[in-house]
């Protein structure tokens, strides 16, 4: 099992998944971190959360983004949620939860805070239809994240849609 790390968010990559975790340059968007996880191999050049990438998964692929926003998400209501999902259920997945809907595909998103840091975690499943079989996957992702307080000193996050 590989283990990634950068900007106080570590993953232990379970079996099958790879992934990176970067900050953009600031002209492009974003310049808070980004880690990106996938059963299959992600392009170089995708959208915060998944643009670009989730038109190639296959069925029984995975594709992952936890975002960080800014410190002005703090205490907001969509960050009120203290700390992430101890796991999902399939009935959190749902078609209508994709940024960009493509037939056969669920997806689910979940805004919290943890260490201090306001996130939200986007995971895309290649097939609704086998969303039990491949949400134990996305739970073990998300059991493998360790999350620490760190204070980024960078402008406000947006994130990069395309």
């Amino acid at each position: 099992m590989a283990t990634i790390g950068a900007h106080g968010i570590v993953a232990r990559l379970p079996a099958g998944f790879e992934g990176r975790i970067f900050v953009r340059p600031s002209a492009l968007g974003s310049t808070y971190p980004v880690a990106q996880f996938g059963t299959f191999p992600l392009p170089d050049d995708i959208g915060d959360f998944g643009s670009g990438a989730v038109n190639l998964m296959g069925p029984e692929d995975v594709f992952a983004t936890l975002f960080e926003y800014g410190p002005e998400s703090l205490g907001t209501a969509l960050f009120a949620r203290p700390g992430r999902p101890a796991s999902f259920a399939p009935d959190d997945f749902s078609p209508i939860v994709l940024r960009r809907g493509l037939v056969g595909q669920s997806g689910t998103q979940w805004f919290f805070t943890e260490a201090g840091r306001p996130f939200s975690f986007y995971a895309v499943l290649g097939s609704h239809v086998l969303r039990g079989q491949l949400v134990p996957r996305v739970n073990t992702l998300l059991t493998s994240l360790a999350l620490s307080p760190v204070a980024p000193d960078v402008p406000a996050a947006r994130p990069r849609w395309n």
